[in-house]
């Protein structure tokens, strides 16, 4: 089984260093990473179980994103919410490094951590895990959801399903997503003793909520760019003259 490596390595207001290195299984993007040795209390499955979540006690003793949360958090417990950190996050193709809030820098990993972790609600996510764009702008993440979406409708349409072209059904896929915000936020709260770990849900949340309902306006500053795709092609072009 091969994966891909994704690094976060966030230095602290007092110059400490926390690194983490998150192994994505290459093919489905799913946490590869081995868990923490020890399973908290709040990463039980029926603690502040999610609203609507299809797992049983029976059959899933821990939620499974709280679970790779939990290795997490541990390194933040004394940040608040605007402390400033230094972040670089190193893949095999890139390195993007960033000075922004601490709330901002574990959004991004802790996006990243639920999407790819085995929870079945934020399952839908994985594609953008494996294509990891961290602090990415409201724009460039509707451009992402977009492009995911819609690719995901080509290969329903390839499978003789009935593709939803015009994002009817996306809303639906975020009102999943901010159940399992909530349901985290409330985890979180009874885990850590600063506010940057819960504001950073929060602030995964915001985008829950103003994605699907801005998308389309967006999507539509960004046409003008689109246009060389939009028109006829060249040679049709030239023939008309």
């Amino acid at each position: 089984m091969s994966s891909v490596a994704i690094k976060y390595r966030i230095i602290l207001p007092d110059s400490r260093e926390r690194v983490f290195t998150l192994q994505l299984d290459k093919d489905s993007a799913l946490l590869v990473s081995p868990g923490p040795y020890e399973s908290p209390a709040w990463t039980r499955l029926a603690f502040h179980q999610c609203e609507g979540c299809p797992l049983q006690a029976a059959d899933a003793l821990h939620c499974p994103a709280a679970l790779h949360l939990s290795g997490v958090i541990d390194g933040f417990a004394d940040l608040v919410s605007y402390d400033t950190v230094r972040v670089t996050v190193e893949s095999e193709e890139r390195s993007v490094t960033a000075t922004l809030s601490a709330q901002q820098a574990l959004s991004s990993l802790m996006g990243l951590i639920m999407a790819s972790s085995g929870c079945p609600r934020t399952a839908v996510f994985r594609p953008m895990a494996r294509f990891h764009l961290p602090f990415s702008s409201e724009a460039e993440t509707a451009y992402r959801v977009a492009s995911m979406y819609l690719l995901a409708q080509h290969f329903v349409a390839r499978d003789g399903g009935s593709p939803d072209v015009t994002l009817e059904r996306l809303e639906r896929v975020y009102s999943g997503m901010h159940a399992v915000n909530r349901g985290m936020a409330q985890r979180l709260r009874a885990a850590s003793r600063q506010d940057a770990v819960v504001n950073a849900i929060v602030l995964l949340d915001v985008y829950s909520s103003l994605v699907p309902a801005a998308i389309h306006d967006i999507l539509e500053e960004m046409r003008p760019a689109f246009a060389a795709l939009l028109s006829d092609s060249p040679t049709s072009k030239h023939k008309s003259v």
